[in-house]
């Protein structure tokens, strides 16, 4: 037997130069398993994760010369050059330090069992499946052999799944004959998890764990769970493997992401730093602290993070792509297309980079640039059966909208209409984020030689006038920032908001004085969707990646089918932390609905469900109470709104519906969403015109007088104006921000000034929802807004928004120009 294994190490050696093989870190690793998970996370490759090898107990393949000194002169013999008596005598460290699985009786069979061993540890995958072979073809029951050729046929599972499923086979195997070894279960587990068989998978771990609990399989365990979206029983994990040992980076950053993800941002934060007490170059640690601060909005902190990121490593990919994202959504494009610019000379196909690089090109009006960045990523067509990223899905809508302001580059915004120019399939697909699959469609016309990109404007070169009117912009954009976890400040978004503004109350100012405006080609009076429109062209115009369109200028049949707004509250364990500041509201709501539905259709058990819900603080805990009092609650059910109209009192329109599914807290689905069908926009709209046609009458009066019941009359019809826009949800993005604008610039053309900002954790379209009538929207608005009864003069004074910014490349220099250094900062 030794002379046959002597004769397939002799054949091994001249591929022991050839093969660059690889050192395993840990035995039992489950890092393969994990890796494209870690890529999400930020760690581009297996090595990344085994650069932090310190947290794993030592390998029983981790191969080492016992002659060998680390640092020694000359320098130890690498795994490359390595000849049979090198093999061999790795093989004999190896049984003298016991490292060998399910050992033999027989010195001489162990060795030849070690020899294999050892040419796993050398990656000789191959000649490790026949080594053992032949000796199990002398002793097939040899358990120790069938583990060993299990592992081998493992670590080449990935290259094919025969391989896996001869892994399986054989360590099916090893558990018959010896099921109370934990480490056969990991290795199991290992193999199953790429399979899709995670239930398995955590199956065996959780048996390991039974059998003989470690730092390590809890850690295992915990990244399966985390993976799964169990972040509750994925952090429990990581804190057992961290109580049993300590110096554990990567656990620490993985418990970090399960608050991340559970929208716990400063529990997240604080692990993060954890992680970096564990190890000072952690990259990974400063990249996930960085995205947790981005997440809490604190911009300064979040690049700090980031630039610690890129000191460890200037090439780190997933710190310059997040990096340049998070420029791009503070409104720094130009900082932004440098870190893609980088990105991409590192990865050539990185999509991520290359469409948001296009992205920020035609933000700022370098049309040329950016069609060439999305052709790239429309060039790289997924391979047959791979999954369509999200960036090639949204690329071909991007070009083509593209494509559609360079050709009315220069054309004045007065005079076309992009709801109605927009063919109605391209913009239902758009909102929908659906395949570009359209029927007959028409593509925009292709760049112009004679239209020429947008060039960059310096402060300096507009009038003193124009400057005071960008400032002022800057100041009115910022009062409307959320100081709420999940919206980073978009300074770019605060220009185009604050311009818009200023024209509203412009535009308002005109019509209450009864002047006309100019509106797609035409001349007339104002109406209430002019209003609006003037707010939605800048909102377009600051982040042309998210489609602004009407719903109701949707397709008929896409309307007849009812287009959702959707937002999920609460998806699994992933809690949406923008809208946390209402979960109580919203909890009160269902519960005083569900008394009124149990009034009407139960009214003997009433008090009992009273005195149940009165023990309920958390979401979650209203479905069992449902399927306690209700027969017809099985997996959920639904809770609808309604909204009071102003002009038919007693009369009442459908708001949104809280859908809560599941029955514990890891199956959960609580959702809010408000379905845009015809009929419904057309009641709102009726509402919406008739708030109006009121406004508009005593806004002219308001011109005439001085009284100030004139003046509070004309802003309790404003603000019920948006109450109903909000609570009709007419846009496929940018509804708030939109509204929130309208409110301001009309307010202002009434004479009032806003000096308030937005209390912190709240959000104008939810306070509209979950508010019971106009009245109480207009009373709590109010008092954030702050208002001054008299507007400073110098404000009519200001210059015409729409005849400064008349056109697309107007309103793109204007938005591109950095006034940083020139405005002065107010708080």
């Amino acid at each position: 037997m030794a002379s046959v294994s002597r004769s397939v190490v002799v054949v091994v050696l001249s591929l022991l130069y050839l093969c660059r093989a690889i050192f395993s870190s840990e035995y039992f690793s489950t890092l393969t398993l994990f890796n494209n998970e870690l890529h999400k996370q930020g760690c581009s490759s297996l090595s990344e994760w085994e650069e932090y090898a310190a947290d794993c107990e030592s390998s029983i393949l981790q191969l080492e010369d016992p002659e060998c000194e680390e640092g020694s002169n000359p320098p130890c013999e690498s795994v490359f050059s390595l000849n049979a008596e090198k093999i061999l005598n790795q093989a004999k460290v190896f049984i003298e330090q016991k490292k060998i699985p399910f050992p033999a009786g027989n010195h001489n069979t162990n060795e030849e069992l070690a020899i294999g061993y050892v040419l796993i540890g050398n990656g000789l995958y191959d000649e490790a499946i026949k080594h053992f072979s032949l000796i199990l073809q002398g002793d097939p029951e040899l358990v120790s052999a069938i583990y060993g050729r299990g592992i081998a046929y493992g670590k080449k599972s990935l290259q094919d799944i025969k391989n896996a499923d001869l892994a399986l086979y054989e360590l099916n195997r090893v558990i018959m004959l010896e099921p109370n070894w934990p480490e056969v279960y990991e290795q199991r587990a290992e193999i199953l998890s790429p399979l899709g068989r995670i239930s398995e998978a955590l199956a065996d771990l959780t048996k390991a764990i039974q059998l003989q609990p470690s730092a390590r399989l809890y850690r295992h365990r915990g990244t399966l769970l985390f993976i799964s979206e169990d972040y509750v029983a994925a952090m429990a994990d990581f804190q057992r493997s961290l109580e049993l040992k300590k110096s554990q980076p990567i656990a620490m950053l993985y418990k970090g992401l399960t608050f991340f993800h559970r929208g716990m941002l400063k529990e997240a934060i604080e692990t993060f730093k954890e992680a970096l007490k564990l190890k000072a170059d952690f990259i990974d640690a400063y990249k996930s602290l960085g995205q947790a601060y981005r997440e809490l909005g604190d911009f300064e902190s979040a690049m700090e993070s980031f630039q610690k990121a890129l000191m460890l490593d200037q090439n780190h990919i997933q710190s310059l792509q997040l990096r340049g994202m998070m420029l791009y959504h503070h409104g720094s494009l130009q900082e932004a297309i440098s870190n893609f610019k980088r990105c991409l000379q590192l990865e050539p196909y990185n999509e991520v980079c290359q469409y948001m690089k296009g992205l920020s090109h035609v933000a700022m009006g370098q049309f040329y640039e950016g069609i060439k960045a999305q052709t790239k990523v429309m060039l790289n067509d997924p391979l047959l059966g791979q999954k369509a990223s999200s960036e090639y899905l949204k690329v071909k809508y991007l070009r083509e909208y593209s494509r559609y302001l360079h050709s009315h580059l220069d054309i004045p915004v007065a005079e076309y209409n992009v709801d109605q120019d927009l063919p109605g399939n391209f913009k239902n697909h758009w909102a929908k984020n659906l395949p570009f699959l359209i029927e007959d469609y028409e593509e925009q016309p292709g760049l112009q030689p004679h239209i020429k990109d947008v060039l960059p404007q310096n402060f300096d070169s507009y009038s003193s006038e124009v400057q005071k009117l960008i400032c002022t912009s800057d100041h009115l954009g910022a009062l409307m920032q959320y100081d709420t976890p999940g919206f980073l400040p978009n300074r770019r978004i605060h220009r185009a908001m604050g311009l818009a503004t200023l024209e509203v109350m412009q535009a308002m100012h005109r019509t209450w004085s009864n002047s006309k405006v100019r509106v797609n080609g035409k001349t007339r009076q104002m109406q209430w969707r002019d209003m609006f429109d003037i707010a939605v062209k800048w909102r377009r115009l600051a982040d042309p990646d998210q489609p602004v369109l009407w719903l109701d200028q949707m397709p008929a049949r896409s309307l007849s089918r009812g287009f959702n707004n959707h937002i999920n509250l609460i998806r699994g364990q992933i809690i949406n932390i923008r809208y946390l500041a209402y979960f109580d509201n919203i909890l009160d709501f269902i519960k005083d609905r569900i008394l009124v539905y149990h009034g009407a259709y139960n009214p003997r058990g009433l008090l009992e469900v009273r005195q149940a819900l009165e023990n309920v603080n958390k979401v979650e805990d209203l479905l069992p109470i449902m399927k306690q009092f209700n027969s017809k609650t099985r997996d959920g059910f639904t809770v609808n709104s309604k909204v009071p109209s102003m002009k038919d009192p007693g009369k009442e329109y459908d708001g949104f519906t809280i859908t809560i599914t599941g029955d514990r807290v890891g199956n959960m689905l609580f959702s809010v969403e408000t379905q845009t069908t015809e009929e419904r926009t057309q009641q709102y709209q009726s509402e919406v015109e008739s708030i109006y046609k009121d406004l508009t009458a005593k806004g002219k009066t308001l011109m005439l007088s001085t009284e100030l019941g004139d003046a509070e009359a004309v802003c309790n019809l404003i603000l019920s104006l948006v109450y109903y826009f909000c609570n009709l949800m007419p846009l496929s993005r940018g509804s708030s921000v939109v509204a929130y604008s309208v409110v301001m610039g009309a307010l202002m053309a009434s004479g009032k000034e806003v000096i308030g900002r937005i209390p912190k954790g709240k959000l104008v379209d939810f306070e509209a929802m979950t508010t019971p009538s106009p009245d109480t929207f207009s009373k709590t608005a109010k008092t954030w807004m702050n208002l001054k009864n008299s507007l400073p003069s110098w404000y009519q004074s200001l210059p015409s928004v729409a005849e400064t910014f008349p056109s697309t490349r107007t309103m793109i220099e204007v938005l591109n120009t950095d006034s940083s250094s020139h405005c002065p900062k107010k708080s």
